[in-house]
């Protein structure tokens, strides 16, 4: 098409329009010819076109709900994972675990009680990694171990047989003098893994500890129960201390179904919830 010159502008609007209606009376003969050239089959791909659009339409529109799916066992954060996958493996409960471990203790009791590994996970990494895998521990390949162990399945074949990657309950047993006692049991048998004084303690270490268990008249088991009738969910940690108040309490920490934590201060004495902390992690 060639320009008009500058001044060939100024055409008037009556013209302008016969033009504007030519040029639509030639895209409509165009049109018309062109249908009646193709016939039927032209007729019949185009409505197949157009059926095989109306099938991917609806697809495209349902991906996008399929993709939240995936979303809803993002939900929960790392902390809650590792959470939910320890204590899948754990057998023994905590107060089985706290009656075995005042056994191993003539005339003990106990002050702290912790299951290894629940909330510390990272630093178990960094100190070992084989405690925290378990399944390269059944072989010698490191290869394959590793490329099961993200299936889930792999680390807790080895806890039941107590090997390094079982979980742990970790107390303090403590004497009437103060003297404290470590004791080891594992989480998947019950058994005692090891029993032995504390070699650390000073004088003044074990005065303050047979004052505190002096104190202390609600049991671990009686100050667990409160926790639990107020949050329901598992003990995974307990320990005798005092609060900023300068208060006894037992710090007892309880995982609940959406494997959040929830530390409770139970007051030792009365038996009375004096705090109680969600960890959203």
């Amino acid at each position: 098409m060639r320009f008009e010159p500058r001044r060939n502008k100024t055409v008037s609007p009556r013209t302008r329009r016969l033009r504007v209606a030519g040029g639509a009376l030639c895209a409509a003969a165009l049109a018309a010819t062109l249908v009646t050239g193709c016939g039927q089959d032209s007729g019949d791909e185009t409505a197949a076109a157009t059926s095989e659009a109306a099938k991917v339409l609806p697809n495209q529109t349902t991906s996008p709900s399929g993709s939240v799916s995936p979303s809803g066992t993002a939900q929960l954060t790392e902390d809650q994972t590792k959470r939910k996958e320890l204590l899948s493996t754990v057998k023994v409960t905590f107060d089985k675990a706290a009656t075995t471990a005042v056994g191993e203790v003539s005339g003990g009791k106990l002050t702290d009680l912790d299951l290894e590994g629940i909330d510390d996970q990272d630093d178990d990494d960094a100190t070992g990694s084989p405690s925290p895998t378990g399944s390269p521990t059944d072989g010698t390949s490191p290869s394959p171990g590793g490329t099961e162990s993200p299936g889930g399945t792999g680390s807790p074949s080895p806890s039941p047989s107590g090997s390094a990657g079982s979980p742990k309950w970790v107390a303090e047993v403590v004497e009437e003098d103060g003297t404290a006692h470590n004791v080891t049991i594992d989480a998947v048998t019950g058994k005692v893994i090891d029993s032995s004084p504390d070699a650390d303690q000073s004088d003044a270490d074990k005065q303050k500890l047979a004052d505190q268990i002096s104190k202390a008249t609600q049991t671990p088991q009686q100050a667990a129960k409160v926790a639990t009738d107020k949050k329901p969910g598992k003990v995974t940690s307990i320990a005798l201390d005092e609060n900023d108040s300068n208060v006894l309490v037992w710090q007892v920490d309880v995982v609940t179904k959406d494997w959040k934590k929830t530390t409770f201060d139970v007051d030792a004495a009365k038996g009375t919830i004096t705090d109680e902390q969600v960890d959203n992690d």
